[in-house]
């Protein structure tokens, strides 16, 4: 088929599935498989999403694996051959209505109506000018980025060997469309942390010491699937003169075992993951803190952990903001304006982490807030930047300022405020760091 083929709609169902099915296994058969995205999905579980596959060699066998993407948690289920192509048929009609085949040669898009009609379009896969692979059509279409997104500077190689692993992108390195915001995600952050490692003290060198490589210790809490914390790893190894010491923090045991398994398949040093909550997690010294989307008073938790570690840099992505809106006033002149729920929800939100933000300067660190990717791309989307201070100043005046603001709006409990006063904190005194 040509670039706008398309069978014709009144295909019996059976027979194209069947005929997708056999590109797929022709693909594999010709090693030209690069990956498989199921979406639109109509099944039982509510909660899922959409399924990748990914080709894999498993003690020396092919294999295929299938990561089940939920709401809140990924499942890898991995297959021989043979069981997964008659397993994907299974998952096509009754689970999921569209399928996207990536080829090296082209880019096959399996589309089944609520009543069954199947719709099979093939795009070939032509190569530009710098050799990377580009498939025909409209860019909307497609999911895939234009000429011009190619040309981007990007802060993360492509071709690192983790982002394939976690199923970023393919083994010709090419993002996977379903990925490409998580792929934005990963290079903005990677942008943040290089920016503060240089506005830190962590890259200086001293003629003093010998040339060795001097460890730095990051901790991120709430890890996930890891794909941030191996990106941090992975810049932290381009480091002259580091030796990176990066663990990865996560609930859930499943999480942890996908991310270890992919440390020892890569064969990374320096990295772990471990599971934990950030409020029982045992002090430690540390360079960097990370917890992103720590939900409510865990991301204080977090704070406090990484003040407490003597952390030259914190990072945070602050999820939920449900400890201070019970206890807000409505002030005058505000009353009118914050009657209004989302108002009040937006005002809770902006209260928490401004005051964590002076906090942290009244703790002796430059502190900013900012948005870090579009809200097109996640709604998580502020970032609460510390980077220490060389020089310590007075806090004094932000104490008071702390003090002003709770009393305008009526705060009596906050978090990171309380643990931090609990370990005998008091104005102008300085928070002394372990380690």
């Amino acid at each position: 088929m040509t670039a706008r083929d398309t069978l014709p709609a009144t295909t019996p169902g059976a027979a194209t599935l069947a005929r997708f099915a056999a590109l797929c296994a022709a693909s594999l058969d010709g090693g030209g498989f690069e990956s498989l995205l199921l979406s639109r999905h109509c099944g039982p579980e509510a909660d899922l999403k959409r399924v990748s596959v990914r080709p894999i060699v498993l003690r020396g066998s092919p294999c295929l694996s299938f990561v089940y993407r939920y709401a809140t948690r990924d499942e890898t289920k991995n297959l021989p051959i043979a069981d997964a192509l008659q397993w994907l048929r299974k998952l096509l009609g009754p689970v999921f209505r569209h399928a996207q085949l990536h080829t090296r040669d082209a880019m096959v898009e399996l589309m089944i109506s609520q009543r069954g009609v199947c719709t099979l379009r093939r795009r070939p896969v032509i190569a530009d000018a710098a050799g990377e692979a580009a498939v025909t059509g409209e860019p909307e279409a497609r999911g895939q980025a234009t000429a011009h997104d190619r040309e981007k500077h990007r802060t993360v190689d492509v071709t690192r060997p983790f982002l394939t692993a976690l199923g970023v992108t393919t083994a010709h390195h090419a993002v996977v469309p379903a990925m490409s915001r998580k792929w934005k995600q990963i290079n903005k952050f990677v942008e943040v942390f290089a920016g503060a490692l240089q506005a830190s003290r962590l890259l200086d060198t001293d003629p003093a010491q010998p040339a060795e490589k001097r460890p730095l210790r990051v901790v991120d809490f709430g890890a996930g699937k890891g794909y941030l914390t191996f990106a941090v790893h992975d810049h932290l190894l381009q480091q002259p003169g580091i030796e990176a010491q990066v663990s990865g923090v996560e609930l859930r045991s499943d999480m942890v075992r996908l991310g270890n398994a992919v440390v020892q398949q890569l064969g990374l040093v320096g990295l772990r993951f471990d599971e934990g909550d950030v409020r029982s997690r045992a002090l430690q010294p540390l360079d960097v803190m990370i917890a992103l989307h720590a939900c409510d008073t865990a991301t204080d938790h977090a704070i406090h952990l990484g003040l407490r570690g003597g952390a030259a840099i914190i990072l945070c992505s602050p999820c939920c903001h449900k400890e201070l809106r019970p206890q807000l006033l409505s002030p005058h002149p505000l009353r009118p304006i914050l009657q209004h729920g989302v108002h009040r929800g937006q005002q809770a939100e902006m209260l928490t982490d401004g005051l964590r933000a002076m906090l942290l300067d009244a703790c002796g660190y430059d502190t900013q807030v900012f948005e870090f990717v579009a809200l097109e791309h996640t709604q998580k989307n502020k970032m609460i930047l510390a980077v220490k201070r060389a020089q310590p100043q007075p806090t004094d005046a932000v104490w008071a300022q702390i003090d002003d603001i709770k009393r305008f709006y009526g705060i009596r409990d906050q978090c990171l405020e309380a643990l931090l006063r609990a370990e005998g904190r008091a104005p102008g005194a300085a928070l002394t760091p372990h380690g």
